[in-house]
């Protein structure tokens, strides 16, 4: 496979965003959003996907995050369709089940062209910390939008929010790992009996 590195900048009224990374890296991250909750998300998805991502976010936090956290979300989508180009020889598809704790979480991808979510996550409290669970709906929304993909996540037990939400981003990016790597058997061949993804 080629490089897969790419580099996407959103510039908008609400935000101004810049999203590196190299889906063949080794899980080193950096982030600058002023949103630490979000940052510690991040590092999960880079860490357990094995993706180097480094974001840097500017946003009306003063607001609320809702628009920072969407936008780093679809910033991320379109860094990953850039990355993986006509997507030739990859596994295309990719699951992950990741407990901590308590709680036990399920995320299924597929990198299928095809922009789609399935969200099924109940959180005890509204925030965490200071951060609105809502907004990691909104975030894996703009990834899906972008990349695109079908996404589906489940949450099967948990009682602490801050856990819930870690197994979901800890499997998102075991998910993504699996899926965005190398099949040997389709080398060089689009994933897809219509030859296009």
């Amino acid at each position: 496979m080629s490089d897969r590195r790419a580099t996407v900048t959103r510039d908008t009224l609400e935000t101004q965003i810049t999203v590196s990374l190299n889906l063949d890296g080794t899980g080193q991250s950096s982030f600058a959003t002023g949103i630490p909750f979000l940052e510690h998300m991040l590092e999960q998805i880079s860490r357990h996907g094995l993706i180097d991502l480094d974001i840097k976010a500017n946003g009306d936090t003063h607001i609320d995050d809702h628009h920072t956290v969407e936008d780093i979300g679809i910033t991320i989508g379109q860094a990953f369709q850039q990355a993986l180009g006509d997507k030739k020889g990859i596994m295309r598809y990719g699951h992950a089940y990741v407990p901590l704790d308590e709680a036990l979480s399920r995320v299924v991808i597929d990198f299928s062209g095809r922009p789609g979510i399935e969200y099924r996550v109940k959180y005890p409290r509204a925030r965490i910390g200071q951060f609105d669970v809502d907004l990691i709906h909104e975030f894996f929304q703009g990834f899906v939008n972008h990349a695109p993909a079908t996404l589906h996540i489940d949450n099967f037990h948990g009682a602490n929010a801050h856990h819930i939400a870690e197994t979901v981003f800890k499997a998102f990016g075991r998910a993504v790992r699996v899926a965005v790597s190398a099949d040997e058997r389709m080398a060089g061949v689009i994933p897809s009996t219509k030859g296009s993804l």
